[in-house]
């Protein structure tokens, strides 16, 4: 095996060629034959949904089983979640009964609160030393019922902090945490310029990637939108998928990962080669399939609400699928509720 230097948005690094996926039929992984697609337990798979606003997993009101429920009934087979790093607030993005903004009482996320009032919500304040093993009993109990609904599950890791309302809640801020972790600015928190927050995100990033060693109906994507003001790196996003690569090099069967890499449309150019998927938002029409030609890895769009209202006369007839896909040369689309 050779080493191969790769440059992605002016970063250089080296890499190994990408190892293997998945061997187990049932996991998820690139089509063999044809990587714009992709093959679960077996079969070529295309991917559509139609989701919520990404808080199943950390907003405890939320029932995902019937969720679930009318996914499978609608023939939808994919779902997309915020792992709980970031929360919105009831006013963010004008968004009605917003599942990211869940009273502070019902909110939860890797990390238990401690016993120390204090934190910016009214409750107590998170233990970033800890691990709330609550959330993790939810996290694989949501993965698995999805998997008996035959639903894929991206699980975003991250997502930069859009306004200081969204930092002030957040337990990753020093002011919501006994650990002094995260005393930094929301502009350097998902940066490798933001201290002994770091540590914080690699650690978070192995425990969920162990967690779901086992769950074949996964992949993960690095951080939502983290061209979103040049708020997130490529470089932070790197350490993200080293650990990931990391934690799983000796596991039977490894998950996909994906990179949200821009809105509307963009060259990709040389692929990570841990990448499989390259997202993108609001990209109508789907040119960025054709910019891509040659790319040999799955593209997707898994947010669509704005296109939907800005060219509502083009597509209110065009079935989702060719609206996402491009006669499906690229096999993965969504069709997002959220957003």
């Amino acid at each position: 095996m050779r080493a191969k230097l790769v440059c992605l948005m002016g970063i250089c690094v080296v890499l190994l060629p990408m190892l293997a996926v998945a061997q187990d039929p049932d996991f998820l992984r690139l089509h063999p034959d044809n990587p714009r697609y992709f093959e679960w337990k077996g079969k070529p798979t295309i991917v559509v949904t139609s989701g919520e606003h990404y808080g199943a997993l950390l907003n405890l009101e939320f029932d995902y089983e019937t969720y679930f429920d009318t996914l499978a009934k609608d023939g939808l087979n994919n779902t997309r979640l915020f792992s709980g790093t970031y929360r919105e607030v009831s006013d963010s993005f004008g968004i009605t009964n917003n599942t990211l903004a869940p009273s502070p009482d019902q909110f939860i996320c890797p990390w238990p609160r401690s016993g120390t009032p204090g934190a910016n919500d009214g409750l107590n304040k998170f233990d970033l030393s800890k691990w709330d093993e609550a959330y993790f009993e939810r996290l694989r109990a949501l993965v698995a019922s999805a998997a008996e609904h035959d639903i894929i599950v991206e699980l975003d890791l991250f997502c930069p902090m859009y306004n200081d309302g969204m930092w002030n809640v957040c337990p990753m801020n020093a002011a919501n945490n006994i650990n002094g972790i995260g005393d930094c600015s929301r502009q350097d928190a998902l940066t490798l310029n933001n201290g002994n927050l770091l540590d914080a995100q690699r650690a978070v990033t192995r425990k969920i990637v162990e967690e779901l060693r086992d769950y074949g109906n996964v992949y993960y994507e690095i951080c939502n939108e983290p061209y979103a003001h040049k708020l997130v790196p490529m470089e932070f996003q790197l350490e993200i998928i080293k650990e990931i690569v990391d934690v799983e090099k000796d596991f039977p069967n490894r998950h996909l990962i994906s990179l949200n890499f821009e809105n509307h449309r963009a060259v990709v150019g040389e692929p990570h080669p841990h990448v499989s998927i390259y997202n993108f938002h609001y990209c109508y029409p789907p040119d960025v399939i054709e910019m891509n030609e040659g790319l040999r890895r799955l593209i997707g769009e898994n947010e669509t609400r704005h296109v939907e209202r800005q060219h509502r006369d083009q597509v209110e007839n065009e079935p989702a699928a060719e609206i996402c896909s491009g006669e499906c040369r690229s096999s993965h689309c969504w069709v997002s509720a959220g957003g």
